[in-house]
């Protein structure tokens, strides 16, 4: 048996005159909380659709738990939550969530023993109330989200591709949803999930993907991949009136070659050939009182703006997903 639930290889897919992917290889191995990155229009939903056969790659191959992605019955194995989200309205909870299960080929006795499961976990039934009973539309949104994200895994998947998962959820919400996605992982099953939040990806991914402009940027372990990035970037807090003392030092490119302005401190880039200790003597000379100077590891976001920059972002804007 492959230790990869997924193995693409050098995939591409055209849309009239548009590249939306372009000559993409990834391994995501079994077991593991995979993070595709990149920003709107990077490429990641066209690889999502291309890995669940909704849409065919023009060239390449993909291999999904072992086996070909058009195999017989793989998509039986897999649950996905797309990002645009989509219920019957009219329908009783319940019945949709057995309809998506039997869909799966799960029987009915056991789509509604697991449901009953699910809906208690998250507090969509108990002692008070049992949603289970209402129809979608008279669920508030985020209740709604949970009756989706419960529709993913009722039939009790391999693997679970989710497409901006936590867009719009509530803490609380959010909060359910990464730990019913740290159960996943506990218990064997392999979770993809698709966000340009990366805060999320860095708290929960084991390794990570950025793609842009339909490229892969770059890919590896979330520990790795920040450890390579490492000796650059510094945190820097001086007291708040002594702000307006740094912004020169801060605005010298030859010195600094991004600043993320945190309000209570400052994330630097350094820039190429740059020396942290010149920029300390630097900020020292000006007289500011210094709270904080230390060289940190950078986040996924600083990384992200590093290899993919606004520009990418905002052509990303415009493109297929």
């Amino acid at each position: 048996m492959s230790d990869l639930a997924i193995d693409i290889r050098s995939v591409v897919k055209r849309y009239d005159q548009h590249v939306a992917v372009n000559d993409l290889s990834l391994a995501v191995p079994r077991g593991s909380v995979y993070g595709l990155l990149g920003p709107n229009g990077a490429g990641k939903t066209t690889t999502i659709r291309m890995i669940l056969n909704i849409i065919v790659p023009d060239s390449g191959t993909i291999t999904l738990l072992g086996q070909p992605h058009r195999a017989n019955g793989i998509t039986d194995r897999i649950g996905y939550l797309p990002e645009e989200r989509g219920l019957y309205k009219k329908m009783q909870v319940r019945r949709v969530l057995r309809f998506l299960a039997e869909l799966k080929g799960v029987k009915r006795r056991d789509a509604d023993r697991r449901i009953d499961e699910w809906l208690r976990r998250f507090d969509l039934k108990n002692g008070e109330k049992d949603w289970g009973l209402a129809k979608i539309d008279e669920l508030s949104r985020g209740m709604q989200q949970k009756v989706q994200f419960i529709g993913t895994l009722v039939h009790d998947p391999d693997l679970v591709i989710l497409d901006e998962p936590f867009s719009g959820l509530d803490p609380i919400n959010a909060q359910a949803l990464k730990d019913a996605i740290v159960e996943l992982k506990s218990r064997g099953k392999t979770v993809i999930f698709s966000t340009h939040m990366m805060d999320n990806a860095e708290r929960l991914c084991d390794s990570v993907c950025i793609i842009a402009r339909g490229q892969k940027v770059l890919d590896g372990g979330v520990a790795e991949v920040r450890s390579a990035h490492s000796g650059r970037f510094v945190a820097l807090a001086v007291e708040g009136e002594a702000r307006h003392l740094v912004a020169p030092v801060l605005s010298d490119r030859r010195l600094v070659s991004r600043v993320d302005d945190n309000n209570r401190y400052y994330e630097l880039e350094l820039a190429v050939g740059a020396d942290a200790q010149e920029l300390l003597r630097r900020v020292v000379a000006t007289g500011a009182a210094i709270q904080r100077f230390e060289l940190v590891l950078p986040s996924l976001h600083q990384i992200f703006l590093e290899r993919v920059g606004a520009r990418g972002v905002e052509e990303g804007m415009t493109g297929h997903g």
